[in-house]
């Protein structure tokens, strides 16, 4: 297995940390050893579902890799840790994983959506990346599997033997559905959301520019306001919160020692009188004479 990208703790979740090239060359030869292992694009909403729920949160840290996905993920990990962090988002890392994937001569399987938005997905990739071998795709039905359909579906999977599989069934549930198939999809499964509706030119995307404000999120909310409303007044709240106490703790922690008082001049008085009491003869003489 390969050596993986060191994590450090944001909250109560480990965060991957290293260059965007080290995440895209560490899931590719993931993948490449047809390793069972998934990877997760944490935003500070993920972070929080991981801070209340600690079942999310143990799925979150056996992730073989977790990446930045959020620009206060990524500033966070500086803070705490004092080493600047790019962002890798979901939305960044899906095309870029396309791209070197098809250098490399790896597959890919894509699972989640819609028929609709795959079909433009696959458009777009024979378009820009005609020598990407995708091994196969699937639009699952937006309820719980049975168990049968499930097996049917890892059994395509795995015949279809791809090198990456990117997931996209919405957080928490394409997390959920990774961690139980670890073991059981033989390949690396990236979670990587909202990233197929971008990839396929069904929703923009805004410039890099305002992307670097941070204001990506102000976008997404008009697109869609009644499923974000409660994800950014409420959820993204709470990380500011919660992110605010650990960094009080760790710049506490990392204060220096306050530096013992020094002796007062009262203290010092007995020593004074004692040094000038063992000779008095000196003082007395030089007086007289």
């Amino acid at each position: 297995m390969p050596i993986l990208l060191p994590k450090r703790l944001v909250l109560d979740a480990h965060v991957s940390t290293g260059a965007v090239p080290e995440f895209i060359d560490i899931i590719l030869r993931l993948g490449a050893a047809r390793t069972s292992a998934y990877v997760c694009c944490a935003n500070a909403h993920m972070l929080v579902e991981a801070h209340l729920h600690a079942t999310f949160r143990q799925l979150l840290n056996h992730a073989s890799v977790v990446t930045p996905d959020g620009s206060p993920v990524a500033a966070a990990l500086g803070w705490l840790h004092g080493r600047p962090q790019p962002r890798v988002a979901g939305m960044d890392l899906l095309p870029a994983l396309l791209t070197e994937a098809a250098a490399r001569g790896q597959s890919v399987y894509f699972y989640g959506t819609t028929e609709a938005v795959l079909a433009a997905m696959l458009a777009r990739v024979h378009r820009e990346l005609p020598t990407l071998r995708v091994a196969g795709y699937h639009a699952p039905p937006f309820r719980p599997l049975t168990p049968e359909e499930d097996a049917a579906a890892v059994a395509a999977i795995n015949a279809a033997d791809p090198d990456l599989v990117f997931v996209a069934l919405g957080c928490p549930r394409q997390e959920r559905w990774m961690a139980d198939h670890r073991g059981r999809v033989r390949a690396c499964m990236v979670g990587v959301g909202q990233a197929f509706m971008v990839y396929a030119g069904l929703e923009p995307r805004l410039p890099l520019w305002a992307r670097q404000l941070w204001l990506e999120w102000a976008f997404r909310l008009c697109l869609e306001p009644r499923r974000l409303a409660r994800r950014y007044f409420v959820t993204n709240t709470w990380f500011v919160w919660l992110l605010a106490c650990q960094l009080l703790a760790h710049w506490a922690a990392k204060a220096p020692a306050p530096r013992p008082d020094r002796p007062r001049r009262l203290r010092a008085q007995p020593r004074f009188r004692r040094h000038f009491a063992a000779r008095p003869a000196p003082v007395l003489a030089s007086f007289h004479s």
